[in-house]
């Protein structure tokens, strides 16, 4: 890394607005998946770290809580030009400890810092109402308020915009915050509240802890002090975060495991069904909860798809994300290669044919071939799981109805896509299936103004948009009597 501000590079945990180490002195290794070298270190906490930083949450409530919202606006837009300011550091950061290209981790750095702008807007705009009574009397007054202290729980593969997409509607709706990074990619989250210290937002208000998942996960979700938590991840850990929150009777935010269909009808325009392809498919190695995870086509453009996003996969250039050349970094780490190199076996070995990549590469490491598989069959383990790394399987289908059903056979709710140039078709397909977001003729859904969430098995509520701050408000009524 080469940064202009190295005092970004934090290793201690941030809790009431100090930088302090685990009281264990324990620490954990942060490892580039590039070149497989040490970074550096962070605190190792756990539940005792967690317990203080919920206690400075709640202590920093009340001021935070009662300034006005144009108060805490100002403090996030502070927050959201230093980010902008420091957008080069920040990617640096990112691609060293997540490995995505340079050119990625910026564009998310900006996806990041767009939540601050955005809520430090939509905190303005928490309305009540004015009930018309039913007896005369009486007026029926409905108020909102900050539902308090919440909590975060944040993935590796988006280090930067999954903590801004949680911290923003929270702290414009007055509530203080402990975030719990991923271990993986700690750095991120640091340099990000170093950035939110400068700007003012006052000692204990948001407070970082790294550490023990098992240990930090447990005392968020069963403190009572925690009103909120909001998670990303994958499903199995969500489901069980919702049950241990469920004695505190928290409001939860779940945006967990997607297997999403990518649908080209004969109609679509080919090069642009392409385009959108590589970029729902390989953006971040194919480490997205809303990446294509089933490629859909239809039976008379099958042929012809195939031989030209073949060669377009082919094109795509593997390593070291902080390489300007760079289009596909590496995968986090071995074991999310180990779980590509089972799926695409077992694809194999019922049937399936590698038309491009299929292995790991030559780079060694966490590196491997963006990949495209053929004759794959809806039994097989790839069409059923998450793939979550630069695997592409493509089916063929016939009828909008069968792809319908094919889309749908899955518990997963997330998002998905469609191609196609009928817009009659365009909305039967988009009736029809069962996603929370559905991308038509583009790759790519995430905005910080429209709602990101499933349903079914892919999570509960919404983050962005003016939907994204109601889970973090409670509605308070007031009947008066005159």
């Amino acid at each position: 890394m080469k940064l202009s501000n190295v005092s970004l590079f934090k290793r201690k945990c941030f809790i009431n607005g100090q930088w302090q180490n685990a009281v264990s002195g324990l620490k954990i290794q942060v490892i580039n998946p590039a070149t497989q070298e040490n970074l550096g270190t962070v605190p190792n906490m756990g539940a005792l770290e967690t317990q203080q930083a919920i206690q400075a949450a709640e202590r920093a409530l009340p001021k935070w809580r009662n300034m006005t919202a144009q108060e805490r606006a100002r403090k996030l837009l502070a927050w959201h030009k230093l980010i902008l300011d420091h957008q080069e550091d920040l990617a640096q950061i990112m691609t060293a400890e997540q490995g995505k290209p340079l050119f990625e981790a910026r564009g998310e750095i900006a996806f990041a810092a767009s939540y601050l702008e955005w809520f430090a807007e939509e905190g303005k705009r928490i309305y009540g109402d004015v009930i018309p009574t039913n007896q005369k009397g009486r007026r029926l007054i409905v108020t909102k308020e900050s539902i308090g202290v919440c909590a975060a729980i944040t993935p590796w593969n988006f280090p930067s915009a999954m903590i801004t997409r949680k911290a923003a509607p929270a702290l414009a709706a007055g509530c203080t915050l402990i975030i719990k990074p991923a271990s993986q990619t700690p750095f991120s989250a640091l340099a990000l509240v170093a950035l939110a210290e400068e700007a003012g937002i006052p000692a204990g208000v948001i407070n970082v802890v790294t550490g023990k998942a098992s240990e930090i996960g447990t005392e968020l979700s069963s403190n009572p002090s925690v009103r909120k938590l909001s998670f990303t991840g994958s499903t199995p850990i969500g489901i069980q975060l919702m049950r241990q929150c469920a004695d505190t009777m928290k409001k939860v935010t779940m945006e967990l495991g997607g297997n999403a269909p990518f649908i080209v009808f004969d109609d679509a325009n080919i090069d642009s069904a392409i385009e959108g392809a590589l970029i729902a498919k390989y953006r971040n190695a194919g480490q997205t909860c809303v990446c294509a995870n089933r490629f859909y086509v239809q039976e008379g453009i099958y042929d012809q798809f195939v031989e030209k996003f073949t060669k377009r996969i082919a094109e795509l250039n593997v390593g070291n994300g902080l390489d300007n050349n760079t289009d596909v970094g590496p995968m986090i780490d071995e074991k999310a290669v180990l779980n590509i190199e089972s799926l695409i076996d077992e694809a194999l070995s019922h049937g399936a044919k590698v038309r491009v990549g299929g292995k790991r590469h030559s780079l060694g490491g966490a590196f491997f071939e963006p990949t495209l598989l053929s004759d794959v069959k809806a039994e097989m383990r790839i069409a059923r799981e998450e793939i979550f790394g630069p695997v592409a399987p493509v089916f063929k289908f016939k009828t909008e109805e069968d792809v319908v059903l094919a889309a749908n056979d899955t518990e997963f709710g997330l998002a998905c896509y469609i191609y196609s140039r009928d817009v009659g078709r365009i909305w039967n397909v988009y009736e029809a299936l069962e996603y929370g977001m559905v991308g038509v003729n583009v790759g790519v859904v995430a905005t910080e103004v429209a709602p990101f969430g499933g349903i079914k098995s892919s999570g509960l509520g919404r983050e962005g948009s003016k939907y994204g701050i109601e889970d973090y408000i409670e509605i308070k009524y007031m009947c008066l009597g005159l």
